[in-house]
């Protein structure tokens, strides 16, 4: 059914398209994105390998919904298959010849749903960064005329408002006016985040297979919707089970095996997603701690406190993480709901 194979490189205004038949390419021409979606209407189903980067899902979206067989694969790999120099023709054609690897592993293509969520957690994140970098300013220019405060919100309201209000500080009104804007910009910043959180608990809670993710011990809204978004995507077998998973995102020790010895190091620090993994181990964390202050009540709580008692609250909230993330994977794989198994009376 899908005897053609087409490797498309993308950018804003020109779609590189190479497209091949029994091994052989029998065109590689530039195309507009509106010419290349009439293109893709009108041809047979076919596989179609877009390299992951900016618009990707949204082809990756419109080859499916054309009845195509459609894949994104890492921009690094077709670098470092590419032959000659970087053009449009030289990279489409690698984006071919990547794709015939023998165990290429592919990039999750997400739905419009997931892109959505993706864009809130997004946005709160970035408004959570402006928020410190705000109150990180304020406070250390407030430091340079010996003005020591809490950097708590509470602290640094109440600093500015005595400076602002304290008539016999010495400072002038351009600097009395500059920092009276700085502080409203700072509580703008505030609400912002809450605007988001707020937006982010209502898209989780829209989304069935989030709030079915949130049932599990430390996930709440932004891991629910992290673990979907990563996670959510399981046709094409991109991660072939939960391990994998759970190692792609960082959570598994590092392999340094060689002559038949398996050698596991400890969990890397350089990780591609690094803000995914510590999402889950801050939940994680937050739900060890709730684990030793009370009775058990499920298994998993006892297998917490006793992983606490030998290794410690830090170790037991990787270890926790970790399963969160095949739980997460089984879930999402099997459309099943979670539900933790009880202590026998």
């Amino acid at each position: 059914m899908y005897n053609m194979l087409t490797g498309v490189d993308l950018a804003k205004k020109e779609i590189q398209v190479c497209v091949a038949k029994s091994n052989k390419i029998v065109r590689n021409m530039p195309m507009t994105p509106t010419a290349f979606s009439n293109w893709l209407a009108t041809q047979k189903p076919m596989t179609v390998v877009f390299e992951a980067c900016a618009t990707s899902n949204y082809w990756y979206q419109c080859a499916r919904e054309y009845g195509h067989d459609a894949r994104l694969i890492s921009a690094k790999l077709v670098s470092n298959i590419r032959q000659n120099q970087k053009t449009d023709k030289n990279d489409a054609e690698a984006v071919l010849q990547a794709s015939q690897l023998s165990n290429v592993n592919f990039i999750s293509g997400k739905s419009k749903e997931q892109q959505e969520l993706q864009s809130l957690v997004r946005m709160h994140q970035l408004s959570v960064k402006h928020k410190v970098a705000y109150g990180n300013q304020l406070c250390s220019l407030l430091l340079e005329f010996n003005i020591k405060l809490s950097p708590t919100d509470a602290g640094l309201n109440s600093a500015i408002q005595s400076i602002l209000e304290d008539a016999e500080n010495g400072f002038s009104a351009i600097f009395r006016e500059a920092l009276h804007t700085a502080w409203h910009q700072y509580l703008k910043s505030i609400e912002l985040v809450k605007h988001y959180e707020k937006s982010v608990a209502r898209a989780s809670r829209a989304s069935e297979a989030c709030k079915n993710l949130m049932k599990i011990e430390g996930v709440g809204p932004t891991n629910a919707v992290n673990l979907y978004i990563a996670l959510g995507c399981c046709e094409l077998g991109v991660f072939k089970k939960a391990r994998d998973a759970a190692a792609c995102i960082g959570l598994t020790p590092i392999q340094h095996s060689s002559g038949g010895k398996v050698r596991l190091g400890s969990i890397g620090k350089n990780i591609r997603n690094s803000s995914l993994r510590a999402n889950l181990v801050a939940g994680a964390m937050s739900a060890v701690n709730q684990a030793v202050k009370r009775d058990s009540r499920t298994k998993k709580d006892e297998w917490i406190k006793g992983l606490v008692e030998r290794r410690g609250k830090r170790c037991a909230a990787v270890a926790l993480a970790n399963k969160t993330v095949r739980t997460a994977f089984s879930l999402l794989r099997n459309g099943t709901d979670y539900k933790a198994e009880l202590l026998s009376a």
